[in-house]
């Protein structure tokens, strides 16, 4: 989503980058790991360095996609101390929770939103690690302490509501979360839906609900189950599917293309997941190939898919629900080219580039209003 973000301002704006990989991390030696820990929280190093960029290009206004770890939330100071708005989307929910997911063993978790974060130190809940759990909480803690999250960003954007109101719960300003979901650029035409099979995309996990998902498929008749994508449970859900003869068939990874095509010729998309998802793309996918989504009923997977318009939805970690709104999809054949259809206009209605674009400079113009007023107290 940044580097589709990114292209879109590109074609009306001038856009700076600034950029870091955790591929550069050194964590080689004990004193490395400690330091990092550390400037993962502050980095004077970093302040310095954003600092020198925006007095020499002087932009409009600075907008974050992820400060974890290398840049730290010095950025935001480096901004605001140059006379610089700052924006931040929340592509997950780090600034409230050590493991970033809202998640514990697969399934949802808030024991650390509204509250301190002594259950992430004691579940370890980052890495499986107590010292990086540490790391992540001290983040978080001092970050709290210096105001950063609550002075320092004069927009944040959620990718939804219901995201929105986990984060707000956590502890973040609601008078500054706005809400903007993703966008699909260069959008696939709409497909036949003519494939005789339902197709599931993603990472093969825990969280994710692909064991409900393959043990489902002892239910259903006469509609074969396509899996695209890899993970730490593809080996056993393979051998479950061989032993039990299911028509499953898993095709990996493969390039966007071909996952378009094999998305655009299904009948349903499934997204079975069991845990809070932000804002997947896999449902904007399907949106914009007219493919109907039936999700589980949680997180913002019950905000974005339209019960009976766009999809249907099911109670998480029910196989039997799942197979009975799969039936109920397909028992009426002019209902569900219909969804179709809706699926499309909603797509072209919501998650189109041109009216992301438009959402995203009215955020950009509320953080500058923010800034000038906040620098207008000050003085």
């Amino acid at each position: 989503m940044f580097r589709n973000e990114r292209a879109l301002l590109a074609k009306q704006n001038e856009v700076i980058e600034f950029e870091r990989f955790n591929d550069d991390i050194d964590d080689s030696r004990l004193s490395k790991r400690l330091r990092l820990a550390l400037e993962s929280a502050w980095s004077r190093p970093m302040y310095e360095e954003l600092s020198g960029l925006v007095r020499k290009t002087r932009p409009d206004l600075v907008h974050f996609h992820n400060t974890f770890p290398l840049i730290s939330p010095s950025a935001y100071a480096a901004c605001q101390d140059n006379g610089v708005p700052v924006v931040q989307t929340l592509h997950n929910y780090r600034l409230v929770c050590a493991g970033a997911l809202l998640t514990r063993n697969g399934q949802p978790c808030e024991d650390c939103v509204g509250t301190s974060l002594l259950p992430a130190l004691r579940h370890r809940c980052y890495r499986g690690s107590l010292p990086a759990t540490g790391a992540v909480v001290w983040m978080l803690a001092s970050n709290r302490w210096r105001g950063a999250y609550q002075r320092m960003v004069n927009r944040y954007i959620a990718l939804t509501e219901f995201a929105a109101s986990r984060l707000i719960a956590g502890g973040l300003p609601s008078r500054r979360m706005e809400v903007k979901p993703n966008f699909l650029p260069d959008p696939p035409p709409v497909g036949r839906g003519d494939g005789n099979y339902a197709i599931y995309v993603g990472r093969l996990s825990e969280e994710k609900g692909v064991r409900t998902l393959v043990d489902a498929w002892r239910r259903v008749e006469g509609l074969p189950l396509k899996i695209l994508g890899d993970g730490p449970l593809r080996s056993e859900l393979e051998e479950q599917a061989r032993r039990n003869a299911l028509a499953i068939e898993f095709l990996g990874l493969r390039p966007r293309e071909d996952v378009l095509n094999v998305i655009a010729a299904a009948e349903v998309q499934i997204v079975p997941s069991e845990c809070y998802e932000n804002f997947p793309l896999v449902v904007l996918e399907a949106y914009a190939c007219g493919t109907p989504v039936l999700a589980s009923r949680i997180g913002s997977l019950d905000e974005i898919v339209m019960d009976g318009a766009s999809g249907r939805k099911f109670e998480p970690r029910d196989a039997g629900a799942l197979v009975n709104g799969l039936n109920w999809l397909r028992a009426d054949r002019p209902r569900l080219q219909a969804m179709r259809r809706a699926a499309r206009s909603l797509f072209e209605e919501k998650y189109t580039a041109n009216r992301n674009y438009s959402q995203l400079l009215e955020i950009y113009d509320r953080a500058r209003a923010d800034f000038a007023e906040a620098v207008g107290r000050r003085s």
